[in-house]
């Protein structure tokens, strides 16, 4: 008897019909018609929603494939209810079921579209294929020729703004956050710049819409955004990648209350344009030298990395600082950082005393990590899905306790394992004599990454071999080094 693995995805056209319950209990039935064994730790669910466009941002077939790849093979074949659950872009589709059936022996099948297995049958998957890739692009078209039409009526097409709320699809004014925005109009046409006022905001409790911290980039939006003086935008071709004046946009009057009045919004474009225009003017080259630092320092106070204040800068300065979101200033010369940066990583191997991590052991835990997170959140989902049948009279009482009996089983293991991950991650410590060799293997390049001739380039190459991070502690001049093995 072989061993079966199920993909279950639901897109948002296909919500009703084909729903992640009644995919699984049809691939369960399939499997035991063909004497499949499929295990509960087989089976994985997508979140509802997700697109099978690109197999890169769908995290349970990901880790489906990573699975796949197990030595000894975890499983002979994956079931799907239809070949476009499992993909609807053909180069994906070839991609992976062409390593998942020559490189490891597991082929994937269709619960609704048996295609047999003669030579007939790959001319049929193409064919299958190619209808269910045309379906999905002509779906988008027809969604983003809907959308146009509803701009061009100065309909919202997006998530509310902050300032906004939607109500059957209009935007409301939130009084509240309204009289934020004017605030920041306000102080940005009297002198304010983005940075001064996102600090302002993050000082006294203000969120955006998702709960984050205000940026400088999040008040530069603000500023370009018309919905404030009551109109819509909207770019069919895609996002406006911060360029506010897209010739692609459609402008139009909206159906929605202004926030700010007009003369406001044209004295914040006209200081807009004045102080862009004098930084186009007068920056340096764009491309610049190349950093030798590049994503090595990070901020002892928030973690985030220290880059160069503009790519011709020899000075640098913590990224979330720059953005507003960070309180205190690392701001330093790069080369003296670079200098620190030496000596610290010399006194480490010098001395023996340096922190050592595998950097394989170190992206496979967070995967597990991530992966059982992402696990334990499906269940905790399936529980609430089971108590809510129950609530609207579709399952019985028993029904209801025996399905809440089975996955809340599911979910303590579940949550005993994530707990032996994180218990485990640091069992795999390098050995002395690893921590010897590789001492001394670095502190033999330390010449090479000293001496003026080597380019920026080889330099962060290099670093990046050995050093996964450095914390620098401004106040002590002091860098903190974490190495990779």
């Amino acid at each position: 008897m072989k061993v079966a693995a199920c993909y279950i995805r639901v897109s948002t056209d296909d919500q009703l019909e084909y729903s992640p319950d009644s995919q699984l209990e049809k691939i369960r039935e399939y499997a035991a018609r063909n004497d499949y064994v499929l295990l509960d730790d087989n089976i994985f669910i997508e979140d509802e929603g997700v697109s099978g466009r690109k197999a890169s941002k769908r995290h349970e077939f990901q880790r489906m494939i990573n699975m796949a790849k197990s030595k000894p093979k975890p499983f002979d074949v994956i079931i799907v209810w239809k070949f476009s659950r499992f993909a609807r872009n053909r180069e994906d589709s070839i991609v992976y079921k062409s390593m998942l059936r020559k490189q490891l022996g597991i082929e994937v099948v269709s619960v609704s579209e048996n295609i047999g297995d003669d030579k007939m049958s790959v001319i049929t998957e193409a064919i299958i294929e190619a209808m269910d890739e045309y379906y999905s692009i002509n779906l988008g078209e027809e969604v983003k020729r809907g959308m146009t039409e509803r701009a061009k009526r100065g309909e919202w097409n997006s998530i509310a703004p902050f300032g906004y709320k939607l109500v059957d699809g209009k935007l409301e004014i939130v009084p509240e956050q309204a009289e934020i925005i004017k605030d920041v109009f306000t102080k940005y046409v009297n002198g304010w710049g983005q940075k001064r006022i996102a600090v302002w905001l993050n000082s006294v409790g203000v969120k955006s819409n998702r709960g984050g911290l205000i940026e400088n980039r999040t008040i530069d939006y603000w500023i370009n955004n018309p919905c404030y003086i009551g109109y819509t935008r909207w770019t069919p071709t895609g996002r406006t990648r911060r360029n506010f004046n897209n010739p692609d946009s459609l402008v139009v009057k909206g159906q929605h209350e202004p926030i700010i009045s007009p003369e406001l919004w044209e004295k914040a474009q006209k200081r807009c344009h004045e102080i862009k225009s004098k930084y186009v003017k007068n920056r340096q080259d764009a491309n610049g030298s190349a950093f030798s630092l590049s994503g090595i320092i990070r901020c002892d106070n928030c973690g985030a990395t220290l880059t160069r204040t503009n790519k011709a800068t020899i000075y640098m300065q913590c990224s979330n600082y720059n953005r507003g979101t960070c309180t205190v200033s690392h701001f330093a010369k790069v080369n003296e950082i670079e200098l620190l940066l030496y000596s610290t990583i010399k006194s480490d191997l010098e001395s023996g005393k340096f922190k050592l991590e595998r950097a394989q052991t170190a992206n496979e835990s967070k995967s597990n990590k991530t992966t059982l997170a992402s696990q334990i959140e499906r269940i905790e989902g399936k529980l609430e899905r089971i108590r809510q049948a129950y609530e609207n009279g579709i399952d019985t009482i028993e029904e209801y306790k025996a399905n809440k009996q089975r996955v809340t089983a599911e979910l303590d293991e579940l949550k005993k394992r994530a707990a032996e991950v994180g218990e485990n991650q640091n069992t795999n410590e390098p050995t002395p004599s690893e921590r010897s060799i590789f001492a001394k293997k670095y502190l033999d390049v330390l010449d090479y990454l000293i001496d003026p001739a080597t380019s920026n380039e080889d330099k962060n190459r290099l670093l990046k071999e050995f050093v996964k991070s450095a914390t620098y502690n401004k106040a002590e001049k002091k860098l903190s080094v974490i190495y990779l093995l």
